[in-house]
């Protein structure tokens, strides 16, 4: 979602400011702008588009300072126009905002019928002026913020700058994150610490309902109930070097190439190779006594979870009850005594997920987090933290955070089976056998890229396309179809095998193209069965399975992929492989921006 950078510094800003926004890029944006104060004038520059249009207008439109704010818009409330970008300002205050301030309607119905001119379509222009108002009315800045905020309902996280206060800004967290770093004789706020990473490695992350005054020597926090408070400065570790493609030509292809040695860097923190047995974080619970297991994410990672639906349930004989983020909480679920809550996200600052994980753990559920930013809010609000070790993802299509997340919920799910005594010690050395088998695997699928790259044309004019797949391999149809639609436009879904004749299977013609998911093993025959009835009524199939499966139902496919003879429990993994590339390469030959897909974002912060 948005990404702010705010820096009160000793040199100019305006060229900092820009960087860290290219740093935050990933997130997916729509506009951006920039402003910072000199010589008692706020001087605001905003462009719609990319960042480089933001570029050459700070050409054209010096924006001079030593302390400033800035900010890349994904649009929420009002088109993605330089009008309604950001920062928004009146006469005494600017600010930048990330989330949503739901209860804007009344606010601005206020704010106008007292004659104040607003200029945008948007949400956040409100708090602007109702801080401005505040300012106008005599308030110093710190009153008239700690006036402000109790008034704003939603997500917000905030950075404001005062017009007649160039040494200072003040910023407020609720709902979405903000980082607080310290420099020498500079101080900083961002989104995240991987935007602050060229400026400092020393970090506070603000807690719920928590502001702060930031100025040069450094930064004073308030909490919800506008006390002092003291938050732990922390080394970051976000590396300052820019990410780059290397010789690829996106960040998505360069991720999904990284899968082998991501997996196996996750899998490292997670296995004992000397005695091939699974070793988790310490915990403050245990896991034996855990009675239901409940799966919460969104997007990707909830078909991760998905697939570790099956894996618990085969393994450890625990229930599990999985939901999608957004739904969670609205139907009242039942949360029993003894219940792992286990939460999957890539940022860990997900919104939808983040509400959940803060429901589960008010009704008394142990909270487990799989997620790929150790420090985010997630990580920091759970009983047990399992990071996946993936590094920056920068594509917003997410892929090697997918394996990763596959790679540690396998290892909790034969963990949770040894502490249940469902497992025994030689099965969870032939779990661990097989995981770490997985690294090589990938590396075998990735050998087929050129092949997919040589179908990509026979999808690509489709306008629908379906997935089919049965048992893990379903939600791996899921995935697929939805990678498709994320970066090539066309249209997908993901169906069970066995759902095709209940009502998908009017859709098939020659038009549609059926990529079926199939291993051989012993749902290998019923899935062949599904194929034939596409197959009956003049549909398009292309099979990914291993050698043995392509020889007995490849024949008379459009395409056929071939993926190595695998165990089942890792097939999730290594097959996800060729529906990325086929989705990557498809969206190469419409010409689709392939890392920053329109109306995506990379961490989404609102609900």
């Amino acid at each position: 979602m948005c990404g702010i950078i705010g820096i009160v510094g000793r040199d100019q800003v305006a060229d900092r400011l820009v960087d860290g926004l290219k740093r935050m890029e990933y997130r997916g944006y729509d506009s951006s702008g920039v402003c910072t104060i000199q010589e008692g004038r706020l001087i605001r520059c905003r462009a719609e588009g990319k960042l480089a249009n933001l570029v050459k207008e700070l050409e054209h439109n010096a924006a001079p300072g030593t302390i400033g704010i800035a900010h890349t818009r994904w649009a929420t409330h009002g088109a993605p126009t330089a009008n309604n970008a950001h920062p928004h300002a009146t006469e005494h205050v600017a600010l930048v905002h990330n989330g949503i301030i739901e209860n804007f309607k009344p606010l601005r119905d206020e704010l106008t019928a007292k004659g104040r001119k607003l200029e945008s379509e948007t949400d956040s222009e409100v708090v602007a002026h109702l801080i401005s108002e505040e300012i106008e009315n005599g308030a110093s800045p710190e009153e008239a913020v700690r006036t402000v905020l109790p008034r704003l309902r939603g997500a917000f996280a905030l950075a404001i700058a005062f017009r007649d206060h160039p040494d200072m800004l003040i910023g407020a967290r609720l709902g979405s994150p903000l980082v607080v770093g310290y420099g020498e004789g500079e101080t900083y706020l961002g989104s995240d610490a991987l935007a602050l990473a060229p400026l400092t490695q020393k970090i506070a992350y603000l807690d719920e309902g928590d502001w702060v005054v930031v100025r040069r020597d450094g930064a004073q926090i308030f909490d919800a109930e506008n006390n002092p408070v003291e938050r732990e400065i922390t080394t970051s570790g976000a590396s300052a070097a820019a990410v780059e493609k290397g010789n690829y030509r996106h960040f998505m292809q360069k991720e999904i190439f990284e899968q082998p040695t991501v997996v196996a860097q996750t899998l490292r923190s997670y296995v004992h190779q000397a005695n091939n047995t699974v070793a988790l974080p310490q915990m403050d619970f245990d896991l034996s006594t855990i009675r239901r297991v409940t799966i919460v994410a969104c997007g990707t990672s909830y078909y991760a979870g998905l697939v570790a639906k099956y894996w618990f349930e085969h393994f450890a004989r625990v229930p599990v009850d999985i939901d999608v983020a957004s739904e969670f909480r609205y139907r009242d679920p039942v949360l029993e005594e003894g219940g792992l809550a286990l939460f999957i996200s890539q940022s860990g600052e997900t919104a939808d997920t983040l509400a959940a994980l803060r429901h589960c753990k008010a009704a008394g559920q142990t909270i487990g987090v799989v997620v790929n930013v150790p420090t985010s809010s997630m990580a920091r609000e759970a009983d047990l933290l399992l990071p996946t070790h993936a590094g920056p993802e920068i594509g917003v299509a997410s892929t090697k955070a997918f394996t990763c997340q596959l790679a540690v919920l396998a290892a909790l799910a034969a963990h949770l089976a040894v502490k249940k005594g469902r497992m025994d010690r030689a099965e969870e050395q032939e779990v661990v056998k097989h995981l770490l088998e997985a690294p090589a695997a990938l590396n075998a699928a990735l050998d087929h890229d050129e092949d997919i790259a040589g179908m990509a044309h026979l999808i690509a004019p489709a306008r629908d396309v379906l997935y089919l797949g049965r048992g893990p391999d379903y939600p791996l149809a899921l995935e697929g179809a939805l990678k498709l639609k994320e970066i090539s436009y066309i249209h997908a879904e993901g169906y069970a095998s066995g759902e095709m004749k209940h009502g998908p299977i009017a859709l098939i013609d020659e038009a549609v193209p059926v990529i079926v998911l199939a291993p051989s093993g012993p749902l290998f025959e019923k899935t062949v069965s599904n194929m034939q009835e596409v197959r009956a009524r003049g549909g398009k199939i292309v099979l990914i399975s291993d050698a043995e499966g392509l020889l007995e139902a490849g024949e008379g496919c459009l395409a056929t992929i071939q993926m190595p003879k695998v165990h089942p429990l890792i097939a999730p993994l290594v097959y996800a492989v060729p529906v990325q590339l086929l989705a990557y390469h498809t969206a190469c030959v419409k010409g689709t921006d392939v890392d920053q897909p329109r109306n995506l974002a990379k961490s989404v912060t609102v609900e």
